[in-house]
């Protein structure tokens, strides 16, 4: 018989039992998460950016500061505190936020491939289309998908009873979670995240027929100037798509046998905390107006008002 466990708190991986070295990993997660934070909000806040245009970027935004809202906050204040325990209650809702946040985030990626689509595509039909009333109920959509998968994948993994209340990852991540089970419940959970990863695979193959029809589009405009517009709209979304897939592979695609504490940790680190790191910036690459909300917040816009306002300094920084 197994030995079954009442689970009243689960114990997450510690990074270091050295107490210099959780100090460390505190403020190198914090710094992490104000970048994120920042990049976002400035997104999340400029009204500049709240036009039809953007206004899936807004959604795709907040999505990202909650995610990484829901692991960085708990692992900087388990370093900072030389703890490791979580309640059973915080388990469940990360679980719950971590697959209602990726969710909704996926279907808001899909829904932009759809509004590029028509802007590049069919612009004349844009405005009637994209207008604002359906604009926000696709992303209601997205959103309550995101809540019907969160759910989903939470009554899934915690329906299962567990022989251990040691988690191998410095959040409640799902896999390392079902390696607690202490009967064949897990299948239930795995059978979702399969059907789930399927249902990705359509939105994937959706976004990538869509670009197809994109490219042939732009490369049909005579004009190279215009084809580099439309461009520079089109590849930030894609290299945001990518970078969600692959580092999401990272966590339920790679073999699970063998694989050390400190692998675990660099692929949880590289899926959970990258794309909502770095998106804000992908997008600022080639975008005028998310570029001056990300310098507007970190006060470089203010600076540059400062010296532009002083002809004597302006000329000393040239």
């Amino acid at each position: 018989m197994p030995n079954l466990t009442t689970t009243s708190e689960f114990l997450l991986l510690e990074f270091s039992d050295i107490r210099e070295l959780q100090i460390l990993h505190f403020f190198v997660f914090l710094t992490v998460y104000l970048m994120a934070v920042t990049g976002n909000l400035a997104v999340a806040l400029d009204h500049r950016l709240h036009t039809p245009m953007y206004f899936f970027l807004l959604n795709l935004a907040i999505l990202d500061l909650g995610s990484i809202s829901v692991t960085v906050p708990k692992a900087m204040a388990n370093s900072l505190m030389n703890s490791r325990s979580i309640s059973y209650s915080a388990c469940v809702a990360q679980v719950f936020f971590l697959f209602f946040l990726g969710g909704s985030d996926f279907a808001i990626l899909t829904i932009m491939a759809h509004d590029r689509y028509v802007a590049i595509c069919n612009p004349l039909q844009y405005e009637t289309i994209m207008h604002r009333g359906a604009c926000i109920q696709m992303a209601v959509s997205a959103w309550i998908t995101g809540i019907l998968f969160g759910a989903l994948h939470t009554g899934g993994t915690f329906s299962i009873s567990f022989c251990s209340n040691v988690v191998n990852q410095f959040f409640c991540e799902v896999p390392q979670i079902l390696k607690l089970s202490c009967s064949d419940m897990y299948l239930v959970e795995v059978g979702i995240i399969m059907f789930g990863s399927f249902l990705g695979l359509g939105c994937f193959i959706f976004i990538i027929i869509t670009y197809m029809q994109i490219f042939g589009t732009v490369l049909r405009v005579p004009s190279v100037q215009s084809q580099k517009k439309a461009l520079s709209t089109c590849l930030p979304h894609l290299a945001v798509v990518f970078l969600l897939v692959f580092t999401g592979i990272f966590a339920y695609v790679r073999p699970r046998s063998n694989t050390s504490s400190e692998l675990n940790v660099l692929f949880a680190i590289i899926y959970a905390i990258l794309p909502p790191l770095f998106n804000p910036f992908i997008y600022s690459m080639r975008n005028k107006e998310v570029k001056t909300a990300l310098l507007k917040l970190s006060n470089l816009g203010r600076f540059s008002k400062f010296i532009a306002s002083k002809p004597f300094l302006k000329n000393g920084v040239e």
